[in-house]
C-alpha cells in the first residue's frame, strides 16, 4: 500500500515502514505548504502526519477513498478533523504515554532556568560582561520549598508533581476532575480551584488539553491573580495562553516570568514576546530526546501498519471506527 510521511522521523520508524509498504517521505527539511501536502496525500493508504500538518476534510478528499488510516506523530490530536475521519471511517491514531517523563524533564528545566535566570546569565557570560562575582548579578528565586501549581493532572502533570518532592515543594493541583485520593497520596498533592492555585502558587505549570474550554485558560484576567514573584510555565498548548496578555504581564511585571515550549500561533510569536528578557522560550522541544523522538516513530508506524493490515492499532483515537 502506499504511505506518505509528511515530515522526515528517525530512521527506525521509516525503516519499520518502508519494510512493509511503498513510502514516500516529505524531501524538505520545513512543514508543507497547504498545496504541497494535498498534492503529497494523493492517492495514499495512509498517512503519517505532524501536528504541524492540518488533516481536514479537504485533505481526506485530495487523499480520496482508499485512504484508511492517519497516524499522528503527537499525543495531541487538534490538528485532524477526528469527527469528519470518523464519518470517513477513517482511523486516526496518536502516540500516548511515550513523551511523558521526556515533558516533565522539560517543564522542570524551564523552572530552573526561569527562576534562576539561566538564560540571561548565559547570554551575559558569552558576550564577554562577566568580570568577577557580585552580590547582585543575577539574582533569581530559589525553587526548594516552593509551591508549585498544576494545571491538568495527567500522566504528564503527575510526573511534574512526582519530581517536586525532591524539592520539598507544596503541590496544588487543578483538572476538570479530581485525581482518586489514594493518588493524590501518593503525590502528596492537593485538589483546588484553579483561581486559587494561581493565588497561592509560585510556579504554575500548564499541562491541559487544547479545547475550546482551555483556549486562552490562562489569560488577563487570570495573570492577574498570580503572585508577582511567580512564573508561568507552559509545555501543554500555545493557545491555552492569551499570549498577548502574557507579554504584557512580564513587561509591566504583574509575574516575575515565564519559561515556554509551545505557543499561540506556532512558531511565529507574538509581538514583544522575543524581547522579554525574563522569558526563557524554547522551540517546541520537550520531546526533543533521541530516545523518545524514536519511540515516538516506532509507535506511529506500528499504528499505521496495524490498521492496513486490518488489525487493532495500539493507540486509535476513534476506535468505533471499523469496530476496532
Amino acid at each position: 500500500m502506499k504511505v506518505y510521511i509528511t515530515r522526515r522521523i528517525p530512521e527506525p520508524g521509516i525503516e519499520m515502514m518502508a519494510k512493509e509498504h511503498e513510502i514516500e517521505v516529505n524531501p524538505y527539511d520545513r512543514v508543507l505548504t497547504r498545496e504541497e501536502l494535498l498534492k503529497a496525500v494523493k492517492g495514499r493508504d495512509g498517512i503519517l502526519c505532524l501536528l504541524t500538518d492540518k488533516i481536514d476534510a479537504e485533505a481526506f478528499d485530495a487523499a480520496g477513498p482508499q485512504l484508511k488510516v492517519v497516524s499522528n506523530y503527537a499525543v495531541g490530536y487538534d490538528n485532524i478533523d477526528v469527527n469528519e475521519a470518523t464519518r470517513r471511517r477513517i482511523v486516526v491514531t496518536n502516540t500516548p504515554g511515550v513523551l511523558t517523563e521526556t515533558t516533565a524533564d522539560l517543564a522542570w528545566t524551564l523552572i530552573m532556568s526561569v527562576a534562576r535566570r539561566i538564560a540571561e546569565a548565559d547570554k551575559f557570560t558569552k558576550a564577554g560582561k562577566y568580570e568577577g562575582w557580585a552580590p547582585m548579578l543575577f539574582l533569581g528565586q530559589d525553587v526548594f520549598g516552593k509551591t508549585l501549581g498544576i494545571v491538568g493532572m495527567g500522566r504528564i502533570g503527575q510526573a511534574v508533581a512526582r519530581r517536586a518532592k525532591g524539592f520539598n515543594m507544596k503541590v496544588l493541583y487543578n483538572d476538570i476532575k479530581r485525581i482518586p485520593k489514594e493518588l493524590e497520596r501518593e503525590l502528596n498533592t492537593t485538589f483546588v480551584s484553579l483561581d486559587e492555585l494561581l493565588e497561592r502558587s509560585d510556579f504554575v505549570s500548564l499541562h491541559t488539553f487544547l479545547s475550546p474550554e482551555t483556549h486562552h485558560l490562562i489569560n488577563e484576567v487570570r495573570l492577574k491573580k498570580m503572585k508577582k514573584t511567580a512564573y508561568l510555565i507552559n509545555t501543554s498548548r500555545g493557545p491555552v495562553v492569551d499570549e498577548a496578555a502574557l507579554v504584557k504581564a512580564l513587561k509591566e511585571g504583574w509575574i516575575t516570568g515565564a519559561g515556554l515550549d509551545v505557543y499561540e500561533f506556532e512558531p511565529k510569536l507574538v509581538p514583544g514576546l522575543a524581547e522579554c528578557e525574563n522569558a526563557v522560550i524554547l522551540p517546541h522541544i520537550a520531546s526533543a530526546s533521541v530516545e523518545t523522538r524514536t519511540k515516538m516513530a516506532t509507535m506511529a508506524v506500528e499504528n499505521l501498519l496495524a490498521v492496513l493490515a486490518n488489525k487493532r492499532p495500539p493507540n486509535p483515537v476513534n476506535p468505533e471506527v471499523l469496530g476496532l
